[in-house]
């Protein structure tokens, strides 16, 4: 059966990768709006950014905030990744509670340092997410975003995201998000929707992502990831994920391994972009969780 769905995902995913076509759009950067898209953990990196649908690390609610309450734990995460081309870097600090009542939570802090010289700016985005389960398959969650960004760019606005996850087996997730649905006319925070699902096999997770922009470049442009995660020795795990960059129109390789224990563990993660920007990133994540 996990064979079956793990096929299914992959289809779709290269399926969807397939139908984009040429809309004669310069592609040779991506638009501000993506940079602030995609600020995950190593694990999710190592993964291709396909991610929204599992619900398992504490910057969950950045994501698809109902899969905060995809498991009961505690968790506590903090992040740093750093792009040499570009010259982007991340500093992350993420807890999580869904162990302790029905209302699960999650405060997420984020500093950016983004671009080269005159054009570099410094953002530092905060979020809080909550999410609760109304039956044991169903979840839904809202959060709330402030950024703040000076420097070359700047912002000072706040929005919203909203999410449900369907976990109709404990082996398989669906869900769907909105984001940035208070309109804050900045470049920064523009609207966009995403579609996704996970299955997890034993020591095998898979994930697929699909993200849908309609109004950046007014016009509709999707963004595709596909991941998976494989268990070695109950404790080592190895990642791999790709990425079709709708906007850049170019391919995107994550790639990682991590140290799992009963407390938490530590991930290390590469993410080599073929097109745009060529960016070159890597990421590191220490982890503290509590079940």
């Amino acid at each position: 059966m996990w064979h079956r769905l793990t096929l299914l995902l992959a289809v779709l995913l290269s399926t969807l990768s397939l139908a984009q076509e040429d809309s004669g759009v310069d592609t040779s950067r991506r638009p501000q709006a993506e940079d602030l898209r995609n600020l995950t953990s190593a694990r999710s990196v190592g993964m291709g950014g396909a991610w929204r649908a599992l619900g398992v690390g504490a910057e969950a609610g950045t994501g698809n905030p109902a899969s905060l309450a995809a498991f009961r734990t505690y968790r506590i995460e903090l992040t740093g990744a750093w792009d040499w081309v570009g010259k982007d870097a991340l500093g992350m600090v993420a807890v999580a509670d869904s162990s302790t009542s029905m209302l699960a939570a999650g405060v997420t802090y984020q500093l950016i340092s983004l671009g080269k010289g005159t054009q570099r700016a410094t953002a530092h985005l905060n979020t809080l997410a909550l999410a609760v389960p109304l039956a044991n398959s169903l979840m839904i969650g809202v959060s709330t975003r402030y950024l703040l960004m000076r420097g070359a760019r700047q912002a000072n606005s706040l929005t919203a995201d909203a999410g449900l996850l369907v976990r109709p087996s404990d082996a398989f997730s669906i869900g769907v998000s909105a984001h940035n649905l208070i309109g804050t006319n900045n470049p920064e925070l523009t609207r966009y929707y995403s579609a996704h699902a996970g299955v997890f096999a034993g020591l095998l997770t898979v994930a697929a992502d699909v993200r849908a922009d309609f109004e950046t470049n007014d016009r509709t442009t999707f963004t595709y990831s596909g991941g998976l995660e494989y268990v070695l020795g109950q404790n080592f795990p190895l990642r791999a994920g790709y990425t079709w960059d709708g906007f850049t129109r170019s391919s995107q390789l994550g790639v990682g391994i991590g140290l799992m224990t009963g407390g938490g563990g530590i991930d290390l993660a590469y993410h080599h972009d073929f097109g745009g920007e060529q960016g070159r990133l890597v990421a590191l994540t220490f982890k503290v969780q509590v079940r």
